[in-house]
């Protein structure tokens, strides 16, 4: 390089690290760990005091071990821990194998493109919305009954319990068809890092099949990456509450539901059983973590036996196609369960065993359209402003690090997933309990700062790795021609990021959007949303009212993307390199 230009390039860097930031930037990755953590923390302990029998609102100032030995003396309990850690240790079992097999068996090849053009729209679709698809197709009375009639001659619907059965089997596929599409978008990242083009190379060098050699050369770097989401899966797995209300059994039901139906009686007594079961989720849960981190132990042992032997794949013929079918049979299933849930929406009389209804019409959209409309401007509102000042704080944390020139360490990635790894149902029922004693709960303000906890995680994990990525030189040119602090983030930066900006934004909108125990409890039933007013009717049976209000559900997600996906287009219509 000329020495002009060397120190003309110093210059600008020189001038870059001195710019004078805002004195409030470095207080916002404080306030962001508060914003993230604190709820936490804060429902945490309003769960343990009521656990044990400790809540002044109720008049209780001593205490006792009265809640706990009511939640041991409930019939159903040991019913509800088995449903609970089977469905939540067999669903990430299943998702994760399935996610291996497809990624090792057609990673790079022309049907694996397809189906990773399809990873937005199974993502975006809310929890939801995707257990009442999967009812609306398995049910006995569903799609999949009536296509099969002509060669069954089911004139009436089987009599076969499916939707709600008592071993969880139609919620765990549930959970596998809305996990598969997460854990292959995770994976799909990890494999930058993991050197996997090189490592299949030399495998296939040395003889081994395509599966074989990728399990015993890639998946292990890879699975370093993503153990951190795979403890999510589980975690949410084993406490979700609006796919148990939709796919799973009643008498008895999972624990987590089980906790918001105490928590939802009134009798105040209740309450406290609630908060004993909300331990004993967390419990269970962090137990479930404690038991797949000593497996991971296991099969990593188990594994390195494996590669010594040097098995080849003798299995590859089988397991290439199994993986193929298992992932789109998981992406079949959302999609086709949204198209049920479509049809249902604008269904006239539709008698057993007819594939299609007899009409077609806006009959029902026009009678729920003003609920819908409600519920859709309160959504929307909750879900902007979660999603606004998550975007804010996490820019200021990001713009933090990048003047800092400290990097995210793994103790702070722990920090990031660590409100995704917390049951919701552990802590929620704490933090209702103490906004109740506040005076503050049914605000909207609460919803929205409840929501923000969920929302920062997946904003910082979308939004770290593009903000990290830019080229500082831009910083510094801009530095040269004499662009401020401001002028660099306003006017170079974020113009640049744009596209990554609005993706990241239509995440943390679909995250909010689906959000449905933090919107119950800490709304009191009172702020009613798209996901409050869908599962609320799944109790009801009413299938065209389901199959409007999930269809709305799912369009007040898909937008946000469609927008993401055209705005950097059009803005930057005229700069080609700035459209993606």
């Amino acid at each position: 390089m000329h020495p002009l230009a060397q120190r003309i390039v110093a210059f600008g860097a020189a001038r870059v690290s001195g710019l004078s930031a805002p004195s409030a930037l470095g207080l916002i990755p404080a306030l962001t760990l508060l914003a993230m953590l604190g709820p936490v923390g804060a429902g945490v302990l309003g769960t343990v005091l009521p656990a044990f029998g400790y809540l002044p609102a109720a008049g209780l100032s001593t205490l006792s071990f009265d809640p706990i030995i009511a939640l041991f003396d409930w019939p159903g309990l040991t019913a509800a821990v088995r449903l609970s850690a089977t469905t939540g240790l067999v669903a990430t079992s299943l998702s994760l194998g399935i996610v291996t097999l497809t990624l090792a068996g057609w990673h790079g090849t022309r049907p694996f493109r397809m189906l990773e053009r399809l990873l937005s729209p199974l993502l975006s679709v809310p929890h939801a919305a995707t257990a009442f698809g999967l009812a609306f197709l398995v049910a006995p009375s569903g799609w999949l009954s009536r296509l099969a009639s002509p060669l069954t001659g089911w004139d009436r619907p089987p009599d076969l319990l499916i939707v709600q059965d008592r071993w969880g089997l139609t919620l765990t596929a549930g959970m596998v068809a809305k996990e598969v599409p997460f854990l292959l978008l995770m994976t799909l990242s990890a494999l930058g890092q993991a050197d996997a083009p090189r490592r299949m190379r030399v495998a296939q060098a040395l003889g081994y099949g395509r599966i074989t050699g990728w399990l015993k050369t890639v998946f292990p770097a890879v699975y370093a990456q993503i153990r951190l989401p795979v403890y999510v899966v589980l975690a949410y797995s084993m406490s979700v509450v609006d796919v148990a209300i939709i796919l799973g059994p009643s008498t008895p039901p999972s624990l987590s539901v089980q906790i918001v139906q105490w928590m939802s009686d009134p009798d105040l007594s209740r309450r406290l059983t609630a908060a004993a079961a909300a331990l004993l989720q967390g419990a269970l849960v962090f137990a479930a973590l404690a038991l797949w981190r000593a497996m991971e132990f296991v099969v990593a042992r188990l594994g390195c036996l494996w590669v010594e032997r040097g098995n080849r794949g003798v299995a590859d013929p089988v397991l290439r196609p199994l993986g193929l079918v298992l992932g789109l049979l998981s992406a079949l299933a959302i999609l086709a369960g949204l198209l049920g849930l479509a049809v249902w929406s604008f269904a006239g009389f539709w008698a057993f065993p007819d594939a299609m209804p007899q009409e077609l019409s806006f009959r029902n959209w026009n009678r729920y359209l003003p609920g819908i409309l409600t519920a859709s401007g309160t959504t929307a509102l909750i879900a902007i402003l979660a999603t606004g000042l998550a975007l804010v704080l996490v820019l200021g944390c990001l713009e933090s690090e990048y003047r800092s020139g400290r990097g995210l360490t793994q103790r702070g990635l722990w920090l990031i997933y660590l409100p995704l790894l917390v049951p919701q149902t552990a802590f929620l029922p704490g933090l209702q309990t103490l906004l109740l004693s506040l005076g503050a709960d049914k605000a909207l303000w609460a919803v929205v700062l409840v929501h923000l906890v969920f929302v920062l995680p997946y904003v910082f994990l979308s939004l770290g790795d593009p903000w990290r990525a830019w080229d500082r030189r831009n910083g510094t040119v801009a530095a040269v021609l004499g662009a401020s602090f401001w002028g660099v983030m306003w006017r170079v930066r974020l113009p640049m990021l744009l596209r990554p900006i609005v993706t990241t934004a239509a995440v943390a909108f679909a995250v909010s959007v689906g959000q449905y125990l933090p919107t119950l409890l800490v709304g009191g039933g009172r702020v009613q949303t798209l996901t409050t007013e869908a599962v609320a009717l799944a109790s009801g049976g009413d299938r065209r009212a389901i199959g409007v209000y999930a269809v709305a559900q799912t369009l007040a997600v898909l937008l946000p993307f469609i927008l993401a996906l055209s705005l950097p287009a059009i803005i930057w219509r005229n700069r080609r390199g700035l459209h993606g």
